[in-house]
């Protein structure tokens, strides 16, 4: 890892239900070692009516893409929500870290688990949903995302990705190329700002919401 483990600092999070949920960031490292902004909307999305307040989620069976601090798994599991929290093995100490924090408010289950994009599934069980915030940020890495995304997914599975706009030419390609590979394979639909947090959400940050054409 790019920083010991002890080398962090909290990000303190309020709930609607007033829970404080505290995640530790890396105080130096890759892009998976802080919250960014797009956790923070996914997280707060799941507090709003689409998902009754958080009830939806109770024993329901989630897996985190790209987690970095694990913060959207870690949320969904307060809620009641099992959770695999996954992203490549340097970041596997820091969600644990996180899990362990939170653990007095966890009423499912959370774990973290080393998955690489493209070559690693989570075997032997079934999703929910898939979620992943901000994780579109290397070319080499979007044929990989996709497939890992349709691996865990089946009929039945939502997938949420979350995202905020980049406007440098780089990044809307990257942008542009991800949606082509996800087109060939879900239905896509945006999540309109007005069913998203009052007060987390931003014309910048996209919530998508993708469904398997052919399960």
């Amino acid at each position: 890892m790019s920083a010991p483990i002890a080398d962090t600092f909290v990000r303190e999070i309020e709930k609607n239900n007033e829970e404080v949920i505290k995640i530790h960031q890396l105080e130096i490292g890759d892009v998976g070692c802080v919250v960014w902004d797009a956790a923070l909307v996914l997280s707060k999305y799941f507090e709003t009516e689409d998902f009754l307040k958080g009830q939806l989620l109770k024993e329901k069976n989630i897996v985190e893409l790209g987690a970095g601090t694990g913060v959207v798994g870690i949320i969904a599991s307060t809620f009641g929500a099992n959770v695999t929290i996954t992203d490549l093995p340097e970041f596997i100490p820091l969600i644990n870290m996180n899990i362990a924090a939170n653990k007095h408010l966890i009423t499912g289950n959370a774990t973290a688990k080393t998955l690489v994009w493209g070559t690693d599934t989570i075997t032997n069980q079934t999703f929910d949903y898939v979620c992943l915030a901000d994780c579109i940020y290397y070319e080499q890495s979007l044929q990989p995302l996709v497939k890992t995304i349709a691996d865990h997914c089946n009929g039945n599975t939502t997938v949420l990705c979350c995202y905020e706009n980049r406007i440098t030419e780089h990044k809307l390609e990257l942008k542009s190329k991800f949606f082509e590979l996800i087109d060939e394979k879900f239905n896509v639909e945006e999540i309109p700002l007005h069913r998203q947090d009052p007060q987390f959400r931003s014309g910048d940050i996209h919530i998508m919401e993708f469904k398997l054409k052919n399960p």
